[in-house]
């Protein structure tokens, strides 16, 4: 956590913050173009994050988004909340698709292999996420649908 955390943790739970979201990501993704992927607004505000590439299920072209995180072992965390939007992102029925993807952390890059989390193991890794960005808790009381949760495993060369 960092100096800025809480300051992010309440404009998280703000209702109007999901209507800003296209222009945020854009200026996300220019910030981490500009740093060779080495600083994102999320670690500004002391968050775990990363940035997360698949190809476009119908168009095959790379498709990228700064996502939140939760580091999971040797993997990563993440959720398809769209700030608790009726509508599942993009991103996640891409990362279905494909089933890999490519992610950069603080400039690295690595391969990984995409599990959408069911039941209990879903359950599990939910209290795990809501511990590092309570306002999760937010996003499932403003939708009706499930908010899938992906685990991203690194791919071993090979």
């Amino acid at each position: 956590m960092g100096l800025f955390t809480p300051l992010a943790v309440r404009l998280g739970a703000q209702p109007w913050l999901p209507r800003l979201l296209p222009q945020v990501v854009a200026v996300d993704i220019r910030l981490q173009r500009a740093t060779r992927g080495r600083v994102s607004l999320l670690d500004l505000a002391g968050l775990p994050n990363l940035m997360l590439t698949v190809p476009g299920r119908h168009s095959g072209l790379p498709r990228s988004v700064p996502l939140l995180c939760v580091p999971d072992g040797g993997g990563w965390l993440v959720a398809g909340s769209n700030f608790g939007g009726p509508v599942v992102p993009a991103w996640v029925h891409n990362l279905r698709a494909a089933g890999t993807a490519t992610i950069h952390v603080r400039g690295r890059e690595t391969r990984v292999r995409a599990v959408e989390l069911a039941g209990e193991e879903r359950a599990e890794a939910w209290a795990t996420m809501l511990a590092t960005w309570p306002n999760y808790a937010h996003y499932e009381a403003r939708t009706e649908r499930l908010i899938p949760v992906v685990r991203l495993i690194p791919k071993t060369p090979g």
